[in-house]
């Protein structure tokens, strides 16, 4: 029996729960540790090691990074930022460090945000070794001069980046793509709404009998995960995926939007722009020249594929993106099923929408199969509107997204139309 969306987002919001606490990072073991999680929900869920010094195009994997412990202690031994309270008070990818200084050195190590004076927040260093703290501005200011202990227990040393993937086989080599990232610590709707969205897709999608697509999906680190992902991938990518998702900020209660591609003309532009339309109303299209997350590599111009970002609230327009406000009071469990929804739309669109032709050249007598009322008067052509029309618009060159842009409807109102045509002898798929 299929899941009620309060149970779906409830079962959602607690794979979230449980893997808040993870400290992740572009690698080490937190991605290693969320990986785990996720495959023993997708038992089929291939995790891939990449050695430190592999080259991706332009890039190249760095150390890998392991932390156990930091804090700033006071001439007292006072822990007055604690690594253990907050995975964010420490900058990401800081070298190790121990060390005695005055606060006015210290401040050369600290970042905090004025305007946000209660919120830690989220900065990294992946390519340039340095050390540092996170702190709330309020925090910052409560520091008094004096001595501080800096300690940073971590490990930059050559090992790994881990990334993972599933391959769910259709009757089709065409394949969707749906991407999200796992390399943030512990944020909820920045990181962990899209991994657990994409997570209960994948199960669905794994227990549907009949695809008609292929679908792969991917958890990477973002940006340099999605690069080494496609520079290992880059031929099949090319060949079989039209359509594809990367899943973001997917889980608060906020507007639905989506990043289109560079040209906004690709069958998952269309595809989105119908589904949102359609399911929820009201929605926002961001261009491409405001694109945030992997999109960038996926639609890069020698890439080229036909990849949008799903997400509710955008990055660009919720205040506690990148910072510890964005916590498990800002994922929802509604807000979850939500973007569960939509995504689900936009697949089961992607499986339905064919094309098809009619049997009869000129309109068929609807009436004899009870499609057409038998009284006429002049407003009967309102009660069949949609069903002539798909009958009008099916000419063996459009698909049913196509169809449905043109008349105005939902894809799968379409469907459902085309699917009673063809039950009655009306329309054949070609």
């Amino acid at each position: 029996m299929p899941q009620s969306d309060a149970d779906i987002g409830a079962e959602m919001h607690g794979w979230a729960r449980d893997l808040f606490p993870i400290c992740r990072s572009l690698t080490g073991p937190g991605v290693r540790e969320t990986l785990a999680y996720i495959k023993k929900i997708l038992p089929d869920l291939q995790i891939h090691s990449v050695p430190t010094g592999t080259k991706a195009f332009d890039w190249t994997v760095p150390d890998e990074w392991t932390i156990r412990d930091a804090y700033i202690a006071d001439e007292a031994g006072n822990r007055v930022v604690d690594f253990r309270k907050s995975n964010l008070h420490v900058l990401g990818y800081s070298e190790p460090v121990d060390r005695v200084l005055d606060l006015t050195e210290l401040q050369k190590h600290l970042y905090s945000l004025p305007e946000q004076a209660d919120a830690i927040p989220y900065i990294t260093s992946y390519y340039k070794r340095r050390w540092g703290f996170c702190l709330s501005e309020n925090q910052r200011k409560a520091l008094k001069p004096g001595r501080y202990r800096a300690v940073i227990d971590s490990d930059l040393k050559p090992g790994v980046m881990n990334y993972a993937e599933l391959l769910l086989p259709g009757d089709s080599e065409k394949e969707v793509l749906l991407s999200t990232y796992v390399c943030h610590p512990s944020m909820a709707n920045n990181e962990l709404s899209g991994p657990v969205v994409v997570t209960a897709l994948a199960r669905a999608l794994a227990a549907r009998k009949n695809r008609k697509r292929s679908y792969r999906i991917v958890f990477a680190p973002e940006t340099l995960g999605s690069i080494v992902y496609i520079s290992k991938n880059l031929d099949a990518l090319k060949k079989h995926v039209i359509a594809g998702f990367v899943v973001s900020c997917a889980g608060d209660d906020g507007n639905y939007s989506f990043v289109a591609t560079p040209s906004g003309q690709t069958l998952t532009d269309r595809l989105a722009r119908n589904v949102l339309k359609h399911s929820v109303g009201n929605f926002k299209e961001y261009s491409f020249l405001v694109r945030g997350s992997d999109e960038r590599q996926y639609c890069s111009p020698l890439v080229n594929l036909p990849v949008v970002l799903m997400m509710r609230s955008s990055y660009l327009e919720y205040p506690e993106y990148h910072t510890s406000l964005d916590d498990l009071t800002l994922v929802t469990p509604s807000g979850l099923a939500g973007s569960y929804n939509v995504l689900s739309r936009c697949i089961d669109a992607l499986e339905e929408s064919k094309i098809y032709i009619p049997v009869f050249p000129c309109e068929p007598q609807l009436g004899k199969r009870g499609l057409y009322p038998d009284l006429s008067t002049r407003d009967v052509f309102s009660k069949v509107e949609h069903l002539m029309n798909v009958l009008a618009y099916a000419d063996g060159k459009r698909d049913l997204l196509g169809i449905a842009e043109t008349i105005g409807l939902d894809i799968s109102a379409c469907a459902q139309i085309a699917d009673k045509l063809t039950a009655e002898g009306l329309l054949r798929e070609v």
